[in-house]
């Protein structure tokens, strides 16, 4: 009959494998320090935030991964979408919690998820990368530092105004 460590020794290196492999397969300008991301202007409800803008695939795919601290409450990225769908996002690389809020075409809220985990585990890290959060119907997607939607109320009821982008 196999002891503890005799099973877990071999799940744990397993698990360190599969990570080490997931972030060598990772695009090489995916782990730059540094990515110039546009800039612009939006309100949600009343409180007006300066966003870095993701709107290629490129842009998307990075996102705030590797991002170092966390964002002040009057900034945020935003992701733009050709067109409405179901729109996961996934916290592989993550130094910090979000909250993630989902707006349709007409930029109205159609999703909230607050503080969203980072992912720090290998195992996590491969769950992050299969199974990030969802909203449905969402042409944007904004996130923001984690605690933004309670202290400022954001609701289903909330909408965006995009100033400049």
């Amino acid at each position: 009959m196999p002891t503890r460590t005799g099973v877990l020794i071999p799940i744990v290196v397993a698990a360190v494998i599969i990570g080490v492999a997931g972030m060598l397969t990772l695009p090489t300008d995916l782990k730059l320090e540094s990515v110039e991301f546009p800039r612009g202007t939006i309100m949600i409800d009343d409180k007006i935030l300066e966003v870095q803008i993701a709107d290629t695939k490129e842009l998307r795919t990075r996102g705030l991964s590797w991002y170092p601290e966390k964002l002040p409450y009057n900034e945020g990225m935003l992701f733009v979408f050709d067109g409405s769908g179901t729109r996961s996002m996934w916290m592989l690389g993550m130094q910090f919690n979000l909250d993630i809020i989902w707006l349709d075409g007409n930029s109205n809220v159609v999703a909230i998820e607050k503080n969203v985990p980072l992912c720090e585990t290998t195992i996590e890290v491969m769950a992050c990368r299969e199974n990030g959060v969802s909203g449905d119907n969402a042409k944007y997607v904004l996130e923001v530092t984690a605690g933004f939607v309670d202290k400022f109320n954001i609701t289903e009821n909330s909408k965006m105004e995009i100033i400049s982008i």
